[in-house]
């Protein structure tokens, strides 16, 4: 009996790695503590199931095999902590917080969602503009950090100018 669990639990490891490297450009996980999350009496049984070390192996020389890139999140990175539309950091959330609320804008979202999109935001590889500011990524138009209008100086040579 126990074999058979250990080869459904093998076999669809495979399967979600094969996917994940053949289906996507770009997979980002995060680095977790899984020796702090098995202190955790309530969830260490279900965590050690899952196998978070096999997954992650699989998925590195899965990614290089399919030519996919493996990006991977430094674990002190804030991701459920903070909010993926304004950036605004929580001091303090609990586990069984499931809804992320934003105290600075008011986002109300899925706390799982939320740490999903600011993962997929810090995998971005730009994070500064021209003019050096930090530049938050967002799928939302809405947000739009336009305070800096600082522009380089129009320097035309004096060939180009007198043609146009």
């Amino acid at each position: 009996m126990y074999l058979r669990i250990f080869n459904v639990r093998r076999d669809t490891l495979h399967k979600l790695t094969t996917y994940l490297a053949k289906s996507h450009s770009k997979v980002v996980i995060e680095d977790l503590n899984v020796s702090g999350i098995l202190k955790n009496r309530r969830l260490a049984r279900a965590i050690a199931d899952v196998g978070f070390y096999e997954f992650r192996r699989q998925l590195e020389y899965k990614c290089g095999w399919y030519g996919s890139e493996l990006v991977v999140v430094s674990r002190t990175f804030p991701s459920s902590k903070m909010c993926s539309q304004c950036g605004h950091r929580k001091k303090e959330l609990s586990l069984s917080e499931r809804k992320y609320n934003c105290d600075q804008c008011g986002l109300e979202i899925d706390r799982d969602l939320n740490a999903a999109l600011n993962l997929v935001a810090v995998s971005l590889p730009e994070t500064e503009n021209a003019c050096g500011e930090e530049v938050r990524h967002s799928k939302s138009s809405e947000i739009c950090n336009a305070a800096s209008m600082k522009q380089e100086p129009n320097i035309i040579p004096d060939s180009i100018s007198r043609n146009v």
